[in-house]
């Protein structure tokens, strides 16, 4: 099927998107350091690589790493809210073929997915397992052309998994989520800092001396938690897995279930990547003035059809807030029409975060490229030595050494015999 190269907003609008793009790419180093190994190999040479990530800034670095490796790379994203049209703007006047409006409905936004498949990709690079959904089903027909792909967040992995487990994946992927350089720095840190950022420049108020109530303590509730801890919160977490809400009770937080936390919270952020955290009967429970946001990847965690339905009213706040008034005259605000709060109303993860976690991608999309045809069909770790080159790279950007295993201690720590 012929697609046009691109589908955006305004090609006008460029100009900023390319001021956004050097900034993060002059903050890169990790990247940048990739990028020339890539552009001297040249491994994509001849390939077609689909995208489906947030369109900003520090994705289109990683988009122009891929194409400067010799692909062809189509970019689409993967959440309506989190696209910069002038992002977007940039790469299509550099050429590059790139589908995607930021507020697209639903419906423009599977067309534009479908559209950045259209092309035909070798690899796919997916967020959340959009590319991946659409693949195993509507779009089955260009399984044959595809040689694997990489996933970046935890949901779409949890989606690769049942897959797995259910026979029906349809081509190797590597779950670049899981390598240490991403979940430890991206998850925790990245999306600690991001979501706080996004809250706190949406709404213009202090968070020291209140309430927050952070749903799920994996590694993203962790950062959550732990920065709203340092900027002087008290902190409640909620948890289905006892053994997280033991390791939050040690890390000095407040564990209760999430009706017992309703009546008692400021700020709710819900990071738990599954449906139905917050519903009808939390909200009708809150303080007047209770803000919820989402800091998982879809918008299924605070149910806002249970919240209309229950309001007498609704209006828009502020920007990026609406108000649903209650019977009880509370009003209960959401934020990012609860969408990814960190890049539904902010620019997402720190850009030296992001560097980590996307020389991550392009490292693992090379290792597609090379070995993919020789893979079974397997949901597979990052390898090793992809994870620990990231961090032996940016240790030295900082010109930072570490210490080395003697021959001896080598032995020692590989033997069973003391």
């Amino acid at each position: 099927m012929s697609v046009p190269q691109y589908e955006i907003k305004d090609i006008n609008l460029a100009s900023y998107g390319h001021k956004k793009i050097e900034w993060a790419y002059r903050n890169m180093p990790v990247l940048r350091a990739i990028e020339a190994e890539l552009i001297e190999e040249q491994p994509f040479k001849g390939m077609k690589i689909a995208v489906s990530v947030h369109v900003e800034a520090k994705t289109a670095c990683l988009a122009r790493a891929l194409s400067r490796g010799g692909a062809e790379v189509a970019l689409t994203g993967c959440n309506p809210l989190s696209t910069q049209d002038d992002v977007a703007a940039a790469l299509a006047e550099s050429g590059m073929h790139v589908y995607t409006i930021h507020g697209d409905d639903e419906a423009d936004y599977i067309k534009h997915l479908k559209m950045a498949l259209d092309f035909g990709p070798d690899i796919v690079i997916d967020d959340g397992g959009d590319f991946c959904m659409l693949l195993h089903s509507d779009m089955k027909h260009l399984v044959p052309g595809i040689i694997g792909g990489c996933e970046e967040t935890t949901t779409g992995v949890h989606r690769l998994e049942i897959l797995k487990k259910e026979g029906k994946l349809s081509y190797p992927v590597i779950a670049v989520n899981d390598a240490r350089c991403k979940h430890l720095f991206d998850n925790r840190f990245g999306t600690g800092q991001s979501v706080w950022t996004a809250i706190m420049a949406t709404t213009n108020l202090v968070v020291a001396g209140k309430t927050v109530v952070v749903a799920g303590f994996g590694m993203c509730g962790k950062g959550v938690a732990m920065r709203a801890k340092g900027l002087g919160a008290k902190v409640i977490v909620t948890e289905i897995d006892p053994v997280k809400a033991c390791e939050a009770i040690m890390e000095g937080y407040q564990v209760m279930t999430m009706d017992e936390a309703a009546p008692v919270g400021d700020v709710f952020v819900t990071v738990t990547g599954c449906k139905d955290v917050i519903v009808k009967r939390h909200f009708e429970q809150m303080k007047d003035g209770a803000i919820c946001c989402n800091a998982g990847h879809f918008d299924c965690e605070v149910n806002i059809r249970d919240l209309s339905a229950i309001a007498k009213s609704q209006k828009e706040l502020r920007n990026n807030i609406i108000g649903y008034e209650l019977e009880n005259g509370n009003t209960v605000c959401i934020l990012a029409e609860g969408r990814l709060v960190n890049l539904a109303s902010g620019d997402g993860h720190p850009v030296e975060i992001m560097d980590m976690s996307f020389a991550l991608q392009a490292q693992s999309a090379r290792y597609i490229a090379a070995y993919g045809k020789d893979l079974a069909i397997d949901v597979y770790q990052t390898p090793e030595v992809i994870d620990n080159r990231v961090a032996e790279i940016l240790l030295a950007t900082k010109n930072i050494k570490i210490d080395v295993l003697t021959p001896e201690q080598e032995k020692y720590i590989n033997s069973w015999d003391f």
